[in-house]
């Protein structure tokens, strides 16, 4: 098995590409050991690693935040075995309980502008978000604000205020007339 790393634009992550499904649907962000322990044991076992601070998962990669004080020099030969042995033994990454969550699925009980706002989060904001390692999640749209979350190798990123509103926000007013600013959430 041969895992890829990309950089990011966020230095303290790293995207590792383990040419294989990682999670069927949706995503998974873990920002404690403890978030981790019960939902993931690919998780659980990364946070071991001393110097992890979050794990992320989607469809076809694994991006992983260290903290400020340890170096990707040192702590990426161990994740890297972390990852290979865990794929390499047929292990899932989620515990039968738990699976990726999709805060952007389409909704019934959503009206025309949600689903529009949904619409171009799919189609146009996350594949991009994506190749740089994250996802941005929905959360709600009240009085022309949408509601989003940065997860993965985007959540504290440097850029990722502008991202929002240079670029989201910009999109998605020019799109959608009712959309008068888009606002960062922490979960």
């Amino acid at each position: 098995m041969f895992i890829q790393t990309e950089q990011t634009p966020n230095p303290a992550t790293l995207k590792f590409l383990p040419g294989q499904t990682v999670l069927e649907t949706g995503t998974a962000d873990f920002t404690t050991a403890e978030d981790a322990g019960t939902r993931s044991p690919l998780a659980a076992r990364l946070f071991d690693v001393d110097g992890v601070g979050a794990v992320f998962f989607a469809r076809d990669f694994i991006t992983i935040t260290k903290t400020a004080e340890h170096e990707w020099h040192i702590m990426k030969p161990a994740l890297l075995g972390a990852i290979m042995e865990h794929f390499t033994a047929g292990r899932s990454v989620m515990t039968d309980a738990a699976d990726g969550t999709d805060g952007n699925a389409a909704s019934e009980d959503d009206d025309e502008i949600v689903t529009q706002i949904k619409e171009l989060l799919d189609t146009r904001v996350r594949p991009a978000v994506a190749m740089d390692g994250g996802d941005i999640v929905y959360h709600g749209f009240e009085e022309g604000v949408v509601f989003l979350t940065m997860q993965g190798a985007c959540a504290g990123c440097p850029s990722s205020t502008a991202t929002l509103k240079m670029g989201i926000e910009n999109m998605l007013k020019h799109y959608i007339p009712e959309v008068v600013e888009v606002r960062a959430v922490g979960v």
